[in-house]
C-alpha cells in the first residue's frame, strides 16, 4: 500500500503531454473520439504509478493508438532514478528484440525486389552454412554431430525454425566483431535440432543482417537508415545513442539483492569487453537486438505495418507481403509458442486463437517485444496499437507488467 508521502509524490510525477517535446506522427485526441473510455484508460495511469511507487519499474511510457489517432499517452516515473530525471516523451530506449521486426521488414523488402525466394538456402549467401552439423545423441548414448536432413533456408531464419541457437551474440557485441566475423564463428556452433522440426528462438535474425549486406553490398545500418528509418521519419532509431542525445537515454535497471532497483550493465557477464553497447558506434550491427528507439519511432513502424505496408504516403511493403508476414508459419500441428500462447509469422508473433493466447486481444494481432520490457501489439481487427516502453531486466522478473498493460489497454475499448 502506498504511504501518504508516496501518494503526494505520485501526484507530482510528470504525466502531462509535453507536445513540444516530440513530433508525434498522429494527433492526440480524447479517448471517446476513438471508441475508448477515458475513465477505464485512467486505470493505466493508476497501475503504472503504483509500479513506480512500489519500485517495480523506474519509469515508463504508455500509449494507445486507435483509428488514426492517439487516445492515451503518458510518461510515468523517471529516466534515471539517481538523478531523478523525469521520463519524457522523446526518451530513447534499448528495444533489443523489437529490432527483429525491423530486420524482417528489410528482408521482405528485398524479397519484393526479386533478390531471392524465402525457400532459398542460406548457403547461397553465406557459404559456411553448407557445413552446419546437428548435435544429437548417438546409439551408444554419446553426443555426436551429423549432417542436417536439409539445409537451413531464409524462411527458417525468419521463423526461428532453423534449429539454430542464441549463442555468440553477446560476445560479438562485447568484442566488436563484424557481422561477417560473427556469422563465421556462429556457423561453428552445432544446430540443436534439424531444420524445420520445431520453433527455437535464436540468433537467426542476426544472420539475416549479414544476408542483407551480402545481397545489397551495403552495410546493414546504412541499408536500414536509407530504406526504412529516413522514409518513415524514425529520426531516433539507430544502433547507438550519440552524445547529444544521451540526456534522453533511459537507464537500464534490475532488482538488486534487497529487491530495490539498481542500474545494470548491458553486458554484466563480460567485464573484459572492448566495447560499450549503445553509447558508441558498434561494429556488431545486431539485427536481432541492437537498436535503440523512441515510442514515437516505434509507433511509426507499427503504423506502416497496420497500414498494409504503407504510412503517410510512404510504401515499404505491399499489402500482400504484410499478409504473408503476419500469417502463422508454424507447421501444421505445431503447438503454440510457450509460455506466450501464440503462433509465429515472419519475424512477428501471431495470435491464432484467443483460447491459446489466454489474454485480451484479437485473432490476427501481431508484434514482438524486447528483453528490457518494450512491447508493441498491432491489431488490425480493432485498428489499434498499444505500446509500452521501459527499461528493466531480466524480463522474467517484470515481463508481467507488459501483459498487465495490454489487458488494461484493451478493457478500455468502449464501442
Amino acid at each position: 500500500m502506498s504511504t501518504g508521502k508516496q501518494a503526494k509524490e505520485r501526484k507530482n510525477k510528470p504525466r502531462q503531454r509535453a507536445r513540444s517535446a516530440v513530433l508525434w506522427p498522429v494527433a492526440c485526441v480524447s479517448p471517446e473520439e476513438i471508441g475508448l473510455s477515458a475513465s477505464r484508460l485512467g486505470r493505466v495511469d493508476e497501475m503504472v504509478c503504483r509500479w513506480v511507487d512500489e519500485g517495480t519499474v523506474a519509469g515508463a511510457i504508455t500509449l494507445v493508438y486507435r483509428r488514426g489517432r492517439i487516445g492515451h499517452l503518458a510518461c510515468h516515473g523517471y529516466l534515471d532514478l539517481e538523478t531523478r530525471r523525469p521520463m519524457r516523451e522523446d526518451a530513447i530506449f534499448r528495444i533489443y528484440s523489437m529490432t527483429k521486426i525491423v530486420t524482417s521488414v528489410a528482408v521482405l523488402m528485398l524479397l519484393e525486389e526479386g533478390r531471392f525466394l524465402l525457400t532459398d538456402e542460406v548457403s547461397r549467401f553465406i557459404p559456411e552454412f553448407k557445413d552446419l552439423r546437428v548435435a544429437v545423441t548417438g546409439a551408444d548414448g554419446q553426443p555426436e554431430l551429423i549432417r542436417p536432413r536439409r539445409e537451413v533456408t531464409l524462411h527458417d531464419l525468419l521463423t526461428h525454425m532453423g534449429g539454430l541457437t542464441y549463442e555468440g551474440c553477446k560476445e560479438a557485441m562485447a568484442y566488436g566483431k563484424t557481422l561477417q566475423q560473427f556469422v563465421a564463428d556462429f556457423c561453428k556452433i552445432p544446430l540443436c535440432r534439424h531444420p524445420g522440426e520445431a520453433w527455437n528462438y535464436s540468433a537467426s535474425v542476426d544472420v539475416l543482417g549479414r544476408v542483407i549486406e551480402v545481397v545489397t553490398g551495403q552495410s546493414f545500418d546504412v541499408f536500414l537508415q536509407e530504406r526504412i528509418f529516413t522514409p518513415l521519419g524514425m529520426t531516433d532509431t539507430a544502433f547507438w545513442v550519440p552524445p547529444e542525445k544521451c540526456g534522453r537515454f533511459a537507464t537500464l535497471y534490475k532488482p538488486g539483492a534487497d529487491g530495490r532497483l539498481v542500474a545494470c550493465d548491458d553486458l554484466p557477464s563480460l567485464p573484459d569487453r572492448k566495447t560499450v553497447p549503445f553509447t558508441e558506434p558498434p561494429t556488431f550491427l545486431s539485427g536481432g537486438g541492437g537498436l535503440v528507439s523512441t515510442t514515437s519511432d516505434v509507433l511509426r513502424l507499427g503504423l506502416m505495418l497496420l497500414g498494409g505496408g504503407q504510412w503517410n504516403g510512404v510504401r515499404l511493403l505491399s499489402r500482400k507481403t504484410v499478409e504473408l508476414m503476419t500469417a502463422d508459419h508454424l507447421p501444421a500441428g505445431h503447438p503454440p509458442i510457450q509460455p506466450f500462447g501464440f503462433g509465429f509469422g515472419l519475424g512477428v508473433s501471431v495470435v491464432r486463437r484467443l483460447g491459446e493466447l489466454r489474454k485480451l486481444g484479437s485473432i490476427g494481432e501481431f508484434g514482438w517485444g524486447g528483453a528490457a520490457c518494450t512491447q508493441m501489439w498491432i491489431d488490425p481487427v480493432e485498428d489499434m496499437i498499444p505500446i509500452i516502453m521501459l527499461q528493466h531486466q531480466p524480463v522474467s522478473s517484470s515481463g508481467l507488467v507488459t501483459d498487465l498493460f495490454k489487458h488494461v489497454a484493451y478493457q478500455a475499448i468502449n464501442d
